[in-house]
């Protein structure tokens, strides 16, 4: 891949314009601009808009992807799956609460969801299927749960949404809690927090 310093400016422009206006309104010459390029380096790097756009898809897939990734071959006992979501659930809200990069990401993803259409099944099938069905197996492996039960289902979806809401909120969450920033310290406790609502929900979905 061409990681040129262009090309990383324009698909951090890219992420930013297109989750702030949805990929119709966010125009290559708005996005060049902000990348401090020319409209031509998009057509250059990325074959156009378009090709901009799934490259942004690709980014934030990889992103994720990492974020996400626990030792979920280790994860062959009750205690080391738990382990493994715990461990999962605090990298996610120490990105997702401190990272600029969330900032780009969610608002990004966001978009994609309302707007609907190719992108958001290219969303689903590349980062959100297999990352929903990874963690409904560590759930499964910490419950004895079946993986793929309606109950073990909703239970992660309830996971995953408690920890993007500390994103989407974040500006009332720093103000309702008379925080000046959102640290490592303000991550670490709410992800205390999240930590004892995860496993007592392990807790009461054991048979």
């Amino acid at each position: 891949m061409d990681n040129t310093p262009t090309r990383d400016a324009l698909l951090h422009a890219g992420l930013r314009l297109f989750g702030a206006q949805g990929y119709a309104a966010a125009s290559t010459r708005a996005i060049a601009a902000q990348a401090g390029t020319n409209v031509a380096s998009i057509a250059y790097h990325f074959g156009g808009k378009a090709g901009l756009h799934e490259a942004c898809l690709d980014e934030v897939a990889r992103r994720m992807g990492q974020l996400s990734e626990p030792p979920v071959a280790a994860a062959a006992s009750p205690q080391t799956a738990r382990d493994a979501l715990e461990a999962l659930l605090r990298r996610a809200v120490s990105f997702m609460f401190t990272a600029d990069a969330a900032g780009e990401i969610v608002p990004f993803v966001l978009r994609v969801l309302t707007e609907g259409g190719a992108a958001s099944e290219v969303l689903y099938d590349r980062l959100f299927l297999p990352r929903h069905r990874m963690l409904c197996h560590l759930w499964s492996v910490a419950t004895g749960q079946p993986a793929e039960s309606e109950a073990t289902r909703l239970a992660v979806f309830s996971f995953i949404g408690q920890i993007v809401y500390f994103r989407i909120n974040r500006a009332f969450v720093l103000r309702r809690m008379d925080w000046g920033a959102a640290g490592p310290s303000e991550a670490e406790a709410i992800a205390d927090t999240l930590a004892e609502h995860l496993h007592a929900a392990l807790e009461r979905s054991r048979p």
